[in-house]
This record gives C-alpha cells, structure tokens and sequence, in this order.
C-alpha cells in the first residue's frame, strides 16, 4: 500500500526515514496512524539475524513522526517542509516497551497532545501491535527557527 500523501506534504521525513503509512483518524490533540513493517526490511539483516526485531529506537521515532503530524494538522495542515519552525524533540520519558515487533506486523500509533507551554509541546504516545501495546511513552518538542 503506498504512502499516503498527506504525510509527505505535511513532514519532511522521506524513505528510507519515514515511519508512517497512514493517517487512520484525527481530532484536535490527537492522531492515530500507521505502519506495516515490510519484511524484507534492510535493518532486520544486522538486528538480530536469524530472529528479527524491529528496533525500540525506531519505533520512538514512528511516535515522533505522528506526533510532527500531529503538530503540522493543528497549525492548520500548513507543510512543515517549507515552515522555517521545526518541531524537534527535546525530552523523552516514560518509555515502556511492552512486546516485540517483528517483520510482517503493523504499528497502529496513537499520540495525544497533552500541554502546551510557550513553544513546548507535551505528548503521550502508545504504538499497538494486534490491539497489544508495544510501546508507551512521554515525549516533548520545542519549535526551533530553520533561519
């Protein structure tokens, strides 16, 4: 299933750093999208040969990736691509990894704006395997100027 283009016009990460497929759902503070785990996937041949496992990092960066959407939808969808403010993270914690990630799965990503103070953003994220969470976590980003 191709990406959907939403994504790619409302953040700049591109293949082979993208992490997210598809918006599912979105309302004022919240997102849920997500991401098939291909498997022929080039990682799986150095992250445990033999028994692949999709990397922990990897997955914080899908839940920082829709929480960028996130972000980007409540400024009122405008691209970050060409935005000269960049949301970036600055603080994670909290991260609970509950269940393995394997080729073949798919990442169901939910993350909900919880504060916003000044320029930071607060978030709590969870990724879902089969209706299983894999991944909860608290993450926060501050806009920065590109210029």
């Amino acid at each position: 299933m191709p990406i959907d283009p939403r994504i790619t016009a409302l953040i700049p990460h591109r293949d082979p750093f993208l992490w997210v497929d598809r918006i599912i759902d979105s309302r004022p503070g919240m997102i849920i999208t997500e991401k098939d785990i291909p498997e022929d996937l080039d990682v799986f041949k150095g992250h445990y040969p033999g028994r692949p496992l999709f990397p922990g990092v990897l997955l914080c960066e899908a839940i920082f990736q829709t929480g960028a959407l996130l972000t980007a939808l409540m400024e009122s969808g405008k691209p970050q691509e060409n935005s000269t403010r960049l949301p970036v993270v600055t603080r994670i914690s909290g991260a609970r990894f509950k269940r393995m990630v394997i080729p073949g799965d798919t990442l169901r990503m939910e993350v909900e704006l919880k504060e916003t103070v000044s320029s930071a953003q607060f978030f709590k994220g969870t990724i879902r395997i089969k209706g299983k969470i894999a991944l909860k976590i608290d993450f926060a980003t501050t806009f920065f100027s590109t210029e």
